[in-house]
């Protein structure tokens, strides 16, 4: 096992900065996660960590060694591509085996692995089928097993399961975190999924056009995001952003929320209220501040998505069960302070 580190790494494109001055350190045994929208330099990150391109400016390390000219097969890193990359003339099991071969591992040992792999992905009934065969899911599921029947440093993986139905995509995302606990294996991957990202890394890094904005936990960045930016992507439904008006007390949505102004930081100009802290309850004339009004909901089983509307813009509220709330009825709205997000005027966190 080895750990990768990026020092003040920049790649352009032309004009175009596809990372900007990245630094970062991934733990030998972590599965470390780069999560953003696209163009926020994902992709290009693994390509640099594989050497499919050289930075330039800045370093990349393997262990602890420089590698910016080492080639991609000297590095020993196995890659998952979205486009998977299978060979079409041969089979699944082939394809499989393709890595052993090419580095001459004897038979015995060869058939070991992919048949154990096989049966980690449940592929083992495709092997003797061409790539031409396959669903895109069992596409994908080869295209994941030819990564992890080598030993390498460290498995890159670039979207890998985005081919997959939603149920699937669960089970193999609870499955890969599963075999890389198994193998005690570096395992950094990249997703435009924030469900994804959050249930299976240890860490991860949330990029927005080049620039690491966060590193930290999933529950670390949930609840103490450094920015708007970082609070909005992580989330759903989407944390509630409002505009903070500062007078005798401090006012938002409207006034249809009302927050104490010594438990309001100074510089204050957004508030954010994720929608599972959202209090909602029936309208009372005791109720401080202005009511808002049922505007939809959305009954999902376990728990029920209802849009608030406050006059001026819309706020979701998170609440479980089915709770008996009728459209275009008057509600009060309230929050803990302690689990209000504070923002200034160009989005930076003031905490909570």
């Amino acid at each position: 096992m080895s750990g990768i580190s990026f020092r003040n790494v920049t790649k352009r494109y032309g004009k175009t900065v596809a990372v900007a001055n990245a630094s970062f350190d991934i733990q030998a045994g972590e599965f470390f996660c780069f999560f953003g929208p696209p163009l926020s330099g994902k992709s290009t990150i693994l390509k640099l960590i594989l050497g499919l391109e050289t930075p330039d400016e800045g370093e990349v390390l393997i262990d602890g060694q420089p590698v910016n000219h080492v080639s991609p097969a000297a590095r020993n890193v196995a890659m998952v591509f979205q486009n998977l990359a299978l060979f079409p003339h041969m089979t699944a099991g082939d394809n499989v085996r393709f890595p052993l071969v090419e580095r001459r591992v004897a038979e015995p040992k060869i058939r070991e692995r992919v048949d154990a792999v096989a049966a980690k992905l449940h592929i083992g009934h495709l092997l003797h089928k061409p790539p031409s065969q396959l669903s895109g899911g069992e596409r994908q599921r080869v295209a994941i097993a030819r990564a992890l029947v080598r030993d390498p440093i460290a498995y890159l993986m670039d979207d890998p399961i985005s081919a997959l139905d939603a149920r699937l995509r669960e089970e193999t995302r609870v499955e890969l975190k599963r075999i890389q606990r198994d193998l005690g294996q570096t395992l950094i991957y990249v997703t435009h999924d924030q469900e994804e990202a959050m249930s299976v890394a240890d860490r991860m890094a949330i990029l927005e056009h080049g620039e690491i904005r966060q590193i930290g936990t999933p529950v670390e960045i949930y609840d103490a995001p450094v920015s708007r930016y970082v609070a909005q992507l992580l989330g759903a439904p989407m944390i509630n952003i409002m505009a903070a008006t500062t007078g005798e007390r401090v006012e938002a949505a409207q006034g249809t929320i009302l927050l104490p102004r010594d438990r309001t930081p100074t510089g204050t100009a957004r508030i954010g209220i994720r929608p599972e802290d959202l209090k909602v309850e029936p309208w009372r004339a005791d109720h401080e501040g202005k009511p808002a009004t049922v505007f939809e909901v959305e009954p999902l089983g376990g728990y029920t998505v209802v849009t608030l509307d406050t006059g001026s813009e819309k706020l979701r509220a998170l609440m479980r069960g089915q709770p008996q709330v009728q459209l275009d009825s008057a509600v009060a709205l309230s929050c803990n302070p302690a689990k209000i997000h504070f923002f200034d005027q160009a989005g930076g966190a003031l905490g909570r």
